[in-house]
């Protein structure tokens, strides 16, 4: 069983960074690879960016090309998400999940319905 926690949100004016962290326990975290999602209030849960087990192939949605980065460092089990230059629309909860059962493609848009395995979420609010 693999539990994810996230941290690292918060509330800041437009322009700012935010780096939101995603802890993973309970199992071998370099044996699958890890997504984020946000969901805005009244909205669906999106896909934002996603990771490869190695961290060698990377995936973004194309609203966050060129502003956000995903990574992960195996040896401290945690995926990060680096975010630059937000904007009051990137305003949401972000979610981490895990492809524990290794059922999707990296390089494809991840489906949130796929994953069984997600954090708590962490909020983040940007303000104009």
């Amino acid at each position: 069983q693999v539990q994810l926690a996230e941290s690292g949100g918060g509330l800041v004016q437009a322009r700012a960074s935010l780096r939101l962290s995603c802890v993973a326990s309970g199992r071998t975290f370099s044996s699958f690879a890890m997504g984020w999602f946000r969901q805005a209030p009244g909205k669906e849960r999106e896909f934002v960016a996603a990771i490869s087990w190695s961290g060698g192939t990377t995936h973004y949605a194309d609203f966050v090309k060129g502003r956000f980065t995903i990574s992960r460092d195996n040896a401290k089990n945690t995926v990060y998400l680096q975010m630059n230059t937000l904007k009051p629309e990137d305003t949401a909860v972000y979610y981490c999940a895990a492809d524990v059962e290794n059922i999707v493609v990296v390089t494809s848009t991840w489906v949130a319905g796929d994953l069984e395995v997600w954090g708590q979420g962490t909020p983040v609010t940007v303000s104009s």
